[in-house]
């Protein structure tokens, strides 16, 4: 088991932002990095906890997949904090998209109004904004689009 100083000895990879969806006064925020270890996922959160507004948000789930550089293993994982099944679906997503190396975090601020199952279309339109924006929603001919990186 990794210690503390071992964690914070692992450079946080980069994290992108989405657009926030907003819905009856509850919004939606999604965020990605690319990861290829637990350790590197810890380190991401822990990075996105930083900040304020992130860590007093109602929920942030998040799901996850990478291929260690060197093995042909598959490690996958979601958290859906509090928000029942979020995580799962997201996972969900990942998987019917087949990306690989990323973590995905979703942040919902809870406005008071309770929205339903309207809740997870907006979770998961959060995710698949994200993941298209940087590039891992493959066309039909099964390549990766073009990134637009932000």
């Amino acid at each position: 088991m990794k210690t503390c100083k071992e964690q914070e000895d692992i450079i946080c990879p980069e994290i992108f932002s989405g657009e926030i969806i907003a819905d009856r006064k509850s919004y939606f925020q999604p965020h990605l990095a690319e990861v290829h270890s637990v350790e590197e996922v810890k380190r991401v959160l822990k990075e996105l906890y930083k900040n304020k507004k992130i860590a007093n948000a109602t929920h942030n789930m998040y799901a996850y997949r990478f291929r260690k550089k060197d093995s042909n293993s598959l490690f996958q994982d979601c958290d859906d904090d509090g928000e029942t099944n979020a995580g799962g679906r997201m996972l969900h997503l990942l998987q019917i998209l087949e990306a690989e190396n990323v973590l995905v975090v979703v942040s919902r601020w809870y406005g008071g109004i309770q929205l339903g199952p309207d809740r997870f279309k907006h979770i998961n339109n959060a995710a698949r904004q994200i993941l298209s924006a940087c590039g891992y929603v493959k066309d039909k001919e099964g390549k990766k689009k073009k990134s637009k990186k932000k």
